[in-house]
């Protein structure tokens, strides 16, 4: 579906946390990674058990330039895929944090 399709949808009232998913990745598609982690944080909200919108809404922060806000949505997504037993979005968030660390000391040099 496209994104008109599910941003109608959503101002029918149709709101639901697999309708939220499916704006976050197609605005993080679209490359509006503030639009995609304004539905992604919506996403996690209704449904705060959905490891795979954890694992996007941390992309969507980082391609925002929000690299804090990306590390603290993978953290919580660790923890979710863990105990759901979600194996590969644990490992999958795990790399994305290992890349984080390894970049964290240039973003800080940028900022500062």
């Amino acid at each position: 579906m496209d994104i008109e399709t599910l941003e109608k949808m959503l101002a029918a009232g149709k709101d639901s946390a697999l309708l939220r998913f499916g704006l976050g990745k197609s605005w993080l598609d679209a490359c509006d990674p503030v639009r995609a982690a304004t539905h992604l944080g919506r996403c996690v909200v209704l449904d705060p058990d959905y490891s795979a919108a954890w694992k996007l809404l941390g992309k969507a922060w980082l391609a925002g330039g929000q690299p804090q806000a990306a590390r603290e949505a993978w953290q919580r997504g660790l923890s979710v895929a863990g105990s759901k037993g979600d194996q590969q979005a644990r490992k999958e968030m795990q790399v994305f944090l290992r890349r984080l660390d390894r970049q964290s000391p240039a973003l800080l040099a940028k900022a500062g």
